[in-house]
């Protein structure tokens, strides 16, 4: 693997963080994997000092945890921190979409009609990443549209932990056209400023991705704890 090449302002350490964040976000790096800092600088082509700085900050955001006489490993995906983002996640995004319903402009309206068509046409693609880039960009429209900074910095906060799971649910290709329909519905509610509306879909859409993502991580045995 090279390292990005968009990237080499930055210094090396954030580069090489950067780089195995993205791998344990994306399930490239897998839940339960131990972090060789060996292999990891041979593969990233970088000293071992970059590769234990990484692991330091990882350990810090939760993505790494030390095991006694094992070293670093990703972390497990668990019931319980699911839940947790969970509940905060859909509390914000009925905020935002509520808000949104008397605050979004015309110009955003189009964005968000548009940003519903872009995700569309990613899950004909297969590829997961682009899926859920179309998938935060839509939702990014509702909440900047809020104009509430604090919201909107909370959103971000958490869409950070929540991504993990996104890619978890977004996996499953089954659940690609109730998202499609979703997106619709949250799109009509706030052009027809409908905040009962757009808060129902709110969170029919956040726990329609909590069954989604504990029914795929079932079937990947081993890969959450409870």
């Amino acid at each position: 693997m090279s390292m990005i090449n968009d990237e080499e302002y930055l210094p090396l350490r954030d580069v090489v963080f950067n780089t195995l964040r993205q791998e344990i976000l994306t399930g490239k790096l897998k839940p339960g994997e131990r972090l060789m800092e060996i292999h990891l600088a041979n593969k990233l082509g970088v000293s071992r000092t970059p590769i234990r700085e990484a692991i330091r900050k990882l350990e810090l955001e939760g993505l790494v945890i030390m095991i006694p006489r094992r070293g670093a490993e990703v972390a497990q995906i668990t019931w319980k921190n699911l839940k947790d983002v969970l509940e905060v996640r859909r509390a914000l995004d009925v905020l935002a979409i509520e808000l949104a319903c008397d605050r979004m402009t015309e110009e955003e309206l189009r964005a968000l009609n548009e940003a519903c068509d872009n995700f569309r046409a990613a899950t004909k693609t297969q590829d997961t990443r682009k899926i859920a880039e179309a998938d935060v960009a839509l939702h990014d429209i509702i909440v900047v549209s809020t104009q509430n900074d604090r919201l909107i910095q909370l959103v971000n906060n958490l869409s950070e932990q929540m991504y993990r799971y996104r890619f978890e649910y977004l996996k499953d290709a089954t659940q690609h056209d109730m998202l499609v329909q979703e997106h619709k519905e949250m799109y009509n509610s706030i052009l027809n400023k409908d905040r009962a509306a757009a808060a129902a879909v709110g969170c029919k859409h956040i726990d329609n991705q909590e069954k989604a993502i504990i029914q795929q991580l079932q079937l990947e045995q081993g890969n959450v704890k409870k």
